[in-house]
């Protein structure tokens, strides 16, 4: 949410700071509503999830990001951010295509990322990065494509620390 918020600070037009603006909002209001309420149902306070330690993996992908926010320039930025939209958007439609889950709180995971809110705000993330793109120059192009790449397998080390059972 920090990283896309400077996204939305450093947009270099207004078009482009709505859309991050937008995506901010729906972390705040859609997805961290949905892990508020996983907590809530686990008795978790909220300000014991305010103060939950990042684990090594999350920090680094954490850093990774706020660092490109701060540094990298805009289209690279917008490339490092893709995936974390992207792949659980992906994810949640492959997962809606199947059979429905016994576990509530595994169907409104489900439901929150198939929906349309967030697909349509991936689709529109994908259409500014390939836009980005074809704008760019040849090492702008690299510089995005690395840090796709980077965001990329921090995702994948997420996930599989969730598939492994160990803290995220």
């Amino acid at each position: 949410m920090r990283s896309l918020a400077i996204a939305c600070a450093r947009a270099p037009d207004l078009e482009l700071a709505a859309h991050f603006a937008r995506r901010v909002r729906t972390i705040l209001d859609v997805e961290m509503g949905l892990h508020r309420s996983y907590a809530a149902e686990w008795g978790i306070a909220p300000e014991e999830l305010e103060a939950e330690r990042m684990a090594p993996e999350t920090r680094a992908y954490a850093d990774f990001l706020l660092r490109t926010a701060s540094l990298g320039n805009f289209a690279e930025l917008a490339a490092a951010l893709l995936p974390c939209v992207w792949g659980y958007v992906e994810l949640g439609k492959a997962l809606a295509r199947g059979a429905r889950p016994d576990d509530e709180r595994y169907a409104r995971w489900i439901d929150a990322y198939a929906g349309d809110a967030l697909a349509e705000l991936c689709d529109d993330f994908r259409d500014i990065v390939d836009e980005l793109a074809a704008a760019a120059d040849e090492e702008t192009r690299e510089l995005m494509r690395e840090a796709f790449l980077v965001s990329s397998r921090h995702e994948l080390s997420l996930w599989d620390m969730a598939w492994q059972g160990e803290p995220a």
